[in-house]
């Protein structure tokens, strides 16, 4: 069976329409986070500039993604995801301010960051493999002076 096809109750099936972004596990990812901004950051909070930041960044993401990817030149669509990476660095820092602020729980912000890692590495590899820029050697800094 194909699994384009979504069966109904009486035994039809329905064409499902899937874009080429929505096949893509970085636009479910970010989709997802901007769910559970909604679900966890967003409920009930009082009206700071940071949480409309947060809400219009993590709505960036996906929406990002699926621009660049109907883009055909490389560089198009490196620029997109840059733009979507940009806006899942932003979201990290409104974590951050949010729980400097004593208006989140570490534990929430550490989930929403490691959603956030694996959709900026997700990126990485998509501007990667569509570039052909130059990446310095992933080098471990200390901040301790010797």
């Amino acid at each position: 069976m194909n699994n384009n096809l979504t069966q109904l109750s009486k035994g039809k099936f329905l064409n499902k329409v899937l874009f080429d972004h929505e096949k893509l596990n970085v636009y479910q990812n970010a989709l997802d986070f901007a769910g559970w901004v909604d679900k966890k950051i967003l409920p009930g909070k009082k009206k700071l500039g940071v949480y409309g930041q947060i809400d219009r960044a993590s709505t960036s993401i996906p929406l990002n993604i699926a621009e660049g990817n109907g883009k055909y030149s490389s560089k198009d669509r490196c620029r997109y995801f840059d733009i979507a990476m940009g806006s899942a660095l932003e979201c990290a820092s409104c974590l951050d301010v949010l729980h400097r602020k004593n208006l989140l729980e570490s534990i929430i912000k550490d989930e929403g960051k490691e959603k956030l890692r694996v959709i900026v590495s997700m990126l990485i590899g998509l501007i990667k493999s569509n570039s052909n820029r130059t990446y310095e050697e992933v080098v471990n800094y200390s901040s301790k002076q010797k």
